[in-house]
């Protein structure tokens, strides 16, 4: 998400020569893993739904929960991609396929691979499936072979799937360009001629080639569709049209990069159809960009005091703790935003959210023992108690006194006893 501390870097291909990174041939594939406890507020809606009245709940959306055979066929993912050799060998079987004759799935397997590599690192998911539909597959088999003559007119763009190659400049330096670099055009229809001599340095070297014209058709149309928001003459946001279907119904813009402070305020504004599940990519996502999550905490608070944003603050605090609740039990500073939060639905007569609030924590919570000792049995608890069978509901606690034994104690207020 997080924009490049130099904004020119946001051009696809400003750097074609990418600073040389090995990247290990034995990396097949990643992933990304959300928190065990992941899941929808449905539940929590369907529970009070009764007792809700007029708290409007559309457009907090559900996620999916795994079945017993969905996590057999996770197994058996794991065990296919668990071989990386295995892997390469798909992939080829792919790569050696003419552009025409490749199906979906081969293009997804190309995708699975290339997306790993540094050349298509600044570039969309769109834009990597489309490059994968036309790239055709080359292989050198000896090392000393050259493969660019200096002032030879260009034609392709190459990306290094084996090997190594080094390139020689006219002024007698060198560069040598491994697994995940790129050289060749820049995407123009311009005449390009190469600056220097380019040969192999190892046996077996593998490239993909992409042809100019499909170069600069695919990335000049992602141009087209890029919107680029700017404030005080700087870019802070780049937004990607795209459309889900051929009907034209289901389109919009998707945001691709930002500053971090305009990802935060992106939380309250309008999401498009094409992007709707933006607050739960943000929260699994914002440790890596954030220093600290009061950093969004912080800001909630604040947007809480406008009416207008009041409701969409309360459904991003709600997906958080429903998500990621341990954001929370483990951070005191974050315990003390969450009980502020709750004062300020308290304050605003929110009680329908309130009680949402309350089920989301009661079911997240973790199981824990405290024990606090007194001196004398008349000496203070430094904490009161709420509920009971008088009550109808349970004992939970209701304040906590700051800084007495029964917080260093680690108790807090709504633990249930």
């Amino acid at each position: 998400f997080q924009l490049p501390a130099d904004l020119t870097k946001m051009h696809l291909t400003d750097n074609p020569h990418p600073q040389v990174t090995h990247v290990p041939s034995s990396q097949s594939g990643c992933s990304i893993a959300s928190d065990s406890g992941s899941s929808s507020l449905s539940d929590i809606y369907q529970a009070t739904e009764s007792e809700m009245g007029d708290v409007d709940l559309t457009g907090l959306p559900e996620a999916p929960v795994d079945s017993e055979d969905e996590e057999e066929e996770e197994d058996e993912d794991i065990d296919r991609t668990s071989d990386p050799l295995l892997g390469r060998d798909v992939v080829r079987e792919c790569l050696e396929k003419e552009p025409a004759d490749k199906t979906d799935d081969d293009i997804e397997q190309l995708l699975e691979f290339m997306h790993q590599l540094p050349a298509f690192a600044n570039m969309t998911m769109s834009v990597r499936r489309e490059l994968c539909s036309v790239m055709i597959f080359e292989v050198v088999e000896q090392a000393g072979a050259i493969i660019l003559e200096d002032g030879q007119e260009l034609d392709s763009w190459y990306v290094i799937l084996n090997g190594t190659v080094e390139i020689s400049y006219p002024d007698g330096k060198t560069e040598s360009l491994c697994m995940g670099n790129s050289f060749g055009i820049t995407p123009s229809l311009d005449k390009q001629y190469m600056n220097g001599v380019v040969r192999t340095k190892v046996d077996d070297c593998q490239f993909v080639c992409i042809a100019q014209q499909d170069y600069w058709r695919i990335l000049n149309h992602v141009e087209k569709n890029t919107h680029k928001v700017e404030e005080e003459g700087e870019i802070v946001m780049v937004k990607e049209h795209r459309e889900l279907d051929r009907s034209g119904t289901r389109k919009g813009h998707i945001v691709i990069k930002a500053t971090p402070e305009r990802l935060i305020m992106h939380l309250i504004e309008e999401h498009s159809i094409v992007d709707p599940t933006y607050i739960e990519d943000f929260l699994l996502t914002y440790r890596t960009f954030l220093t600290s999550p009061l950093e969004v905490g912080n800001k909630l608070l604040e947007w809480f005091t406008v009416d207008s944003l009041r409701d969409k603050v309360t459904r991003v605090v709600l997906l958080w703790v429903n998500n990621h609740f341990n954001d929370f039990e483990g951070d005191p500073a974050m315990t003390r935003f969450l009980e502020e939060f709750e004062k300020n639905l308290e304050d605003t007569k929110m009680k329908g959210h309130l009680r949402l609030l309350n089920i989301a924590c009661a079911a997240k919570a973790k199981w824990r023992q405290i024990t606090l000792q007194k001196p004398s049995r008349d000496s203070p608890l430094f904490f009161s108690l709420l509920g009971g069978s008088d009550k109808g509901f349970g004992i939970f606690v209701e304040t906590v006194e700051m800084g007495s034994k029964a917080a260093e104690a680690g108790l807090k207020r709504g633990d249930q006893v």
